[in-house]
């Protein structure tokens, strides 16, 4: 479990292929900021652009760990198949604070940037998200992007496409300086994907109200 708050930027440096096919995965060593690895366990969870993932090496005196990462998660995430800048957020002890919101680190789709400009001392970002997530974001309510907790200043359904289906809606987000001097998110530019998680809150709400069979003991 995390809360969205970035705790610190690291670099995808190597990639090596699990296997000769698409459906193997591969290997990724990430280069952290120093003392980074000082509180991390072999096994521990890391979120790597919100996607999280399962340390399986460390080399604290590199400042580096590695992830294996598989076929599916490559298949269903966006920023982690090629060297570069990466969100990094440690999974939540008990005590922490809660400073964002409750985010899974599971992938719920991928988004495209549509704008990304400076307003006044902040920034304006905003994202197409899929049809199949459009009903869950909401304006004031949360969304993870590459990993950081996010709220939404307003959400606009896209028309009708040609084809006779929804292509989703945009959602525009203000970033103030510290985000983007931050995270990784200050890299992104109009067509860069993102790995969006929706609200986990809004996903149950969802299913209770979309389930109207009684519930089975």
């Amino acid at each position: 479990m995390f809360t969205g708050i970035i705790t610190g930027m690291g670099r995808i440096v190597a990639i090596h292929r699990l296997g000769s096919s698409s459906d193997h995965g591969n290997r990724l060593t990430i280069e952290t900021p120093a003392g980074y690895l000082d509180d991390v366990g072999l096994g521990d969870s890391i979120a790597l652009n919100g996607a999280c993932m399962t340390a399986t090496s460390l080399d604290p005196a590199k400042h580096q760990f590695t992830i294996d990462v598989s076929a599916e998660s490559l298949d269903k995430t966006c920023g982690l198949d090629a060297p570069g800048i990466i969100n990094l957020e440690k999974a939540l002890r008990a005590h922490d604070r809660l400073g964002g919101h409750i985010v899974a680190g599971h992938v719920d789709g991928i988004g495209r940037v549509t704008h990304f400009a400076q307003v006044g001392e902040s920034w304006e970002l905003r994202i197409q998200a899929p049809q199949a997530l459009a009903k869950y974001l909401a304006y004031k309510g949360s969304l993870t992007v590459n990993g950081v907790s996010l709220t939404v200043n307003l959400v606009t359904d896209l028309p009708v496409g040609s084809a006779g289906t929804a292509p989703g809606c945009e959602v525009s987000i203000n970033l103030i300086p510290h985000t983007v001097q931050n995270t990784a998110l200050g890299q992104l530019a109009q067509g860069s994907p993102v790995n969006l998680e929706i609200d986990l809150i809004a996903r149950y709400v969802e299913r209770m109200l979309g389930n109207n069979s009684p519930i089975q003991q």
